[in-house]
């Protein structure tokens, strides 16, 4: 419910703080005392439109702080944690200001949110019903949902959904297939070719890598085989290094012993050296015989190679992606020879689901139709005491074309009124007027109210134009709608200004060169005077005051 209403520098209004209670309340004042004022505020807070002519003269801003208690399991708050907003509790404070500029901005449990979120809050928390307002049961997108939790065939609703769902999901996979199959026909030469082709390569992860490193090993062994054969050359040929030693120690040998003596240490040096010379030239003659190049390998290598790179080109892909093009392609291919196999499973069971689809649907509409006779003789019960005897309520239930079946069913309902006899039927926001419109709300409201309701009601001159025993009813009715949710009703009506829980009268008066609406919470005196003058007029006279009596213990 709407626990409290803070208001500052809004049109007449300087400063006002509403305590509101649960069940009905009730605000009256005589006319341009600034009703529309309070409203209006009310609606910024829940979102609508800013209006710079809001803010009230040489004031830079204007705000409203709408303070609600709701019930923790109140949809509301699922909708603010999927935006972010932290909820502690029951607590739901908005604040909405707003500059002579037009400029506004709008804070939920002080986190700013935007006026589209605002306004989305504002329509899951109270119901505006006026002869202005759109929204709600003037809705004809809404009279479907209004009509099937009044009906409560749950097990229709959901036989239907499941059975539209499953339809769509059976004619996405085959409309799916469809396409497989012929995109395959279409490509069946070239996706012969190329599993052949690739069925004869047979690649494999990271053959590429391995090749293309094999081959610059045998490039560089080619290299290095013809190093080593120069150095063999300049070490053993005849006019190699080893040669040339062993010649300088044949000839040292040679030498008589006198002399041969001092070139000992000189002979050890060059012997040793002739010793890791051939160690050398063993190790120099291994290397090569270890590195003998073989260009008909390296051919091998390189085509093989070269035919990867080829075909990856060819298919727009790294060559290790070839193998599940590979396997890809095979699928296609499969799904091309078995003869659209899946495609005529999948017809089938189309088929068969469209069959579940049309005979759900066809159930739903029945029981819509047997909801919508119960709801129009209840509707139509409350019509003749909110003197609307001569007009006709109708649910017309419209069964929409196969092509715009959904998940909630087949049919388009409209809540449609005629209010003179001969007159055609039309939407209610369209044929009433608007007195009549607020009527027909209020009836539909009696009827649905379980269930259907915001948490607070709010009804604009619901008796504007009705008196007597007519206006008695619609206070009966809004009482009775106040056991469900928060009702509060601008009224100039004594017998339904009597019933309320809690009543305010607006005033508007003169504060020096200043012209200020203020609201008032009366007291059980205070009400008495009220009711009496909404009786008498200007003069409130012990008769009136009388009558007040009698209402009020109503």
């Amino acid at each position: 419910m709407l626990a409290s209403l803070s208001i500052r520098d809004i049109v007449l209004i300087e400063k006002l703080d509403l305590d509101l209670s649960n069940g009905l309340n009730v605000l009256t004042g005589e006319t341009g005392a600034g009703k529309s004022i309070l409203l209006d505020s009310l609606g910024l807070a829940l979102g609508s439109r800013a209006d710079r002519a809001l803010v009230r003269q040489d004031c830079d801003h204007g705000s409203v702080v709408a303070d609600f208690d709701l019930d923790v399991k109140h949809p509301v708050f699922a909708c603010l944690n999927e935006h972010g907003i932290d909820t502690e509790g029951h607590a739901l404070i908005i604040r909405r200001q707003i500059t002579k500029d037009g400029k506004s901005r709008a804070w939920v449990n002080d986190q700013p949110v935007s006026q589209g979120l605002l306004a989305t809050i504002g329509d899951m928390i109270v119901e505006i019903h006026g002869q202005h307002d759109d929204r709600g049961m003037l809705d004809p997108a809404a009279h479907r949902k209004l009509l099937d939790t009044f009906g409560n065939y749950t097990k229709e609703l959901k036989a239907a959904k499941d059975a539209v769902v499953s339809y769509k999901d059976i004619k996405q996979s085959l409309e799916a297939e469809k396409r497989k199959l012929d995109e395959a026909l279409a490509d069946e030469e070239f996706l012969r070719h190329a599993v052949d082709e690739l069925t004869s390569l047979a690649t494999v992860v990271g053959e590429e890598k391995e090749l293309a490193e094999h081959r610059a090993l045998m490039m560089q062994g080619e290299k290095l085989n013809e190093e080593l054969g120069g150095f063999l050359d300049d070490l053993t040929g005849k006019k190699g290094a080893d040669q040339a030693l062993r010649g300088v120690l044949r000839r040292m040998e040679r030498i008589d012993d006198r002399t041969r003596k001092h070139l000992e240490g000189a002979m050890e040096s060059l012997d040793r050296s002739s010793i890791e010379m051939n160690e050398a030239i063993m190790q120099l003659e291994g290397l090569a015989r270890e590195m003998d190049f073989d260009a008909h390998e390296l051919e091998v290598t390189e085509e093989r190679l070269f035919e990867l790179r080829r075909i990856a080109r060819k298919h727009n892909c790294q060559c290790d992606d070839l193998p599940q093009i590979y396997e890809d392609f095979k699928a296609k291919l499969s799904s091309l020879e078995r003869g659209g196999d899946k495609v005529m499973e999948l017809t089938k069971a189309l088929a068969k689901s469209e069959q579940v689809r049309a005979a759900t649907i066809k159930q739903l509409h029945g029981a819509r139709v047997l909801a919508a006779s119960e709801l129009d003789e209840m509707v139509m019960a409350e019509l003749p005491p909110l003197k609307l005897e001569k007009a006709i309520f109708k649910t017309e239930i419209e069964a929409l074309p196969e092509l715009e079946w959904n998940e909630d069913g087949g049919d388009r309902v409209l809540f449609a009124v005629k209010t003179n006899p001969g007159s055609p039927f039309g939407p209610i926001v369209k044929v009433a007027s608007g007195g009549e419109l607020a009527r027909f709300i209020l009836a539909l409201k009696v009827v649905l109210a379980r269930g259907n309701s915001a948490p607070t009601m709010v009804f604009d001159e619901v008796d504007r134009g009705i008196g007597g025993a007519t206006a008695d009813a619609v206070g009966e009715r809004l009482k009775r709608l106040s056991d469900e949710s928060q009702v509060l009703v601008v009224t100039h009506s004594p017998q339904v200004a009597a019933r309320g829980l809690k009543h305010f009268r607006i005033e508007k008066g003169d504060e020096g060169m200043v012209t200020k609406t203020n609201v008032v919470a009366l007291t059980i005196d205070e009400r008495r005077e009220e009711v009496a003058r909404m009786l008498s007029g200007a003069e409130i006279t012990n008769e009136a005051r009388a009558a007040a009596d009698k209402l009020l213990v109503i």
